[in-house]
C-alpha cells in the first residue's frame, strides 16, 4: 500500500497517522504494536438471517450512525462502507500482495475512466 501513499502531501499522511494514533489511544495499544489486528476487531462480517445472494459477497456490517454528527467519518463506519463498494474480485484476493495488486488496478481504472 506504500505505492498508494506515495506522492501524498504531508498533511494527508499526518491525517492517516493521527487516525492510527487515536486508535492506539482508544484501544490502549503500545506504540510499536501492529495496529491492523486491533482495527480489524472493529469490523463485523455481514451474515444474513436467511440465505440471500449477498451471502457470498464478502460484505461487512455498516453500523448505524447519527448523521447530524461526524459519525460517518469514524473508522467503524467508513471502513465497512468502503469495503462493501469494492468489486468482489478485489475482496476475494488470495493473499495480501494479490489484494494490493487488484486494488491498485481497480483504483487506476476508476481514475482513468473519468471523463
Amino acid at each position: 500500500c506504500n505505492v498508494l501513499l506515495s506522492g501524498l502531501p504531508n498533511y494527508a499522511i499526518r491525517s492517516l497517522q493521527l487516525v492510527q494514533n487515536a486508535a492506539r489511544i482508544l484501544t490502549k495499544t503500545r506504540k510499536y504494536d501492529h495496529i491492523t489486528p486491533v482495527l480489524s476487531e472493529l469490523l463485523t462480517p455481514y451474515t444474513p438471517a436467511r440465505p440471500l445472494r449477498s451471502l457470498d459477497a464478502a460484505l461487512l456490517v455498516i453500523p448505524s450512525i447519527n448523521k447530524t454528527s461526524l459519525g460517518f467519518r469514524a473508522f467503524a463506519y467508513r471502513a465497512p462502507y468502503l469495503w462493501n463498494t469494492l468489486p468482489l474480485h478485489v475482496k476475494e484476493a488470495s493473499s495480501v500482495e494479490n489484494f494490493k495488486s487488484r486494488l491498485k488496478t481497480h483504483l487506476y481504472s476508476l481514475f482513468y475512466s473519468l471523463p
